[in-house]
């Protein structure tokens, strides 16, 4: 590329989920630290209620917001909402889709989906987990701004919890049980835990581990601004992700730090193949009611997609 090129312009398109949004914006910025970029976040939403349909039958004209132009020179999307725009899109700008679309590969200028979808393709490139945001610098920033964390007792155990979706649960019985199972590692390490609940854990499982947790050295976020999430990581030696997300325990590998897998009600044969390819890499562990310390390089997927779009892109211009 000739170093006067202008910057690319890319967009991150999603319905504009925190974690669904997390994807595309992950690899988007990802894509702009190898090559000058501006970066735009673009959040789709249907009128009508129409974006419960399958995504052939959802017409533009049901867009509830018209899109910007020019359109930008990298689409990467993710997320339901975003098909109906990102399958029409090919050839009007190089589209990117993470996850995995289900919808015909061709459409599509590039597919990013995790390695446990067993998706293939000539314009397939899984990887393991999911695109996520997380860097060395984002952790050394974001710790920066929660300077009080340095002066817990250690090992710092940070504790993300996720909670209902199709395939798993977290009733109020377990997540008790769970919270004392992590309270006994936490003070038998002598250390202090890190507590961060999801918009998806069912209140009842929330107040349940409050109550067994809340008496431990550490901090239990209170949901108030600013949110701390990436600071706990960045401040913990050690993390506790529940096993129903793979951008939890994605975003947690990211950190190279040991991952430790809590048990939830329910399987996800996906996921099932998600952790086994963890604990493969030497990444996570099931929890076993203590705190463990290994190590292992970051899990630096992101990077390698950002790489695999640009020269995707090169190659079709």
């Amino acid at each position: 590329m000739a170093s006067n090129a202008p910057p690319l312009t890319i967009w991150a398109v999603s319905d504009g989920r925190a974690g669904i949004e997390a994807q595309a914006l992950g690899l988007a910025e990802a894509v702009a630290r190898l090559r000058p970029a501006e970066v735009s976040v673009q959040r789709i939403a249907w009128k009508w209620g129409l974006g419960r349909l399958p995504w052939r039958l959802i017409p533009l004209a049901a867009l509830a917001q018209p899109l910007p132009r020019p359109l930008p020179d990298i689409w990467i999307a993710t997320g339901r909402a975003t098909l109906p725009l990102s399958t029409r899109l090919k050839g009007r700008t190089f589209v990117v889709q993470t996850q995995d679309p289900r919808a015909p590969p061709d459409r599509f200028d590039l597919i990013v989906p995790p390695e446990h979808d067993r998706l293939s393709g000539p314009n397939v490139f899984p990887i393991l987990g999911a695109p996520n945001r997380l860097t060395p610098a984002k952790l050394a920033h974001e710790l920066a701004l929660f300077p009080h964390l340095a002066a817990l007792p250690r090992p710092r155990v940070a504790a993300i919890i996720g909670g209902k979706s199709k395939a798993h649960d977290l009733p109020p019985a377990q997540a008790a049980a769970l919270a004392g199972s992590i309270a006994d590692a936490v003070r038998a390490s002598g250390g202090s835990l890190l507590l961060s609940f999801t918009r998806r854990t069912p209140p009842a499982a929330r107040e349940a581990m409050t109550a067994r947790l809340r008496d431990l050295p550490g901090v239990i976020w209170d949901e108030q601004p600013p949110n701390p999430y990436f600071a706990f990581l960045a401040a913990a030696d050690a993390v506790l992700v529940t096993e129903d997300s793979t951008n939890l325990a994605t975003d947690a590998a990211a950190t190279g730090k040991p991952v430790h897998v809590l048990p939830m009600t329910g399987r996800s044969e996906k996921l099932a193949r998600f952790h086994a390819d963890l604990r493969a890499r030497g990444i996570a562990r099931p929890f076993a009611g203590r705190i463990e310390a290994w190590s292992y390089p970051p899990l630096a997927e992101t990077d390698r997609a950002a790489a695999e779009v640009l020269a995707r892109y090169d190659a079709r211009r």
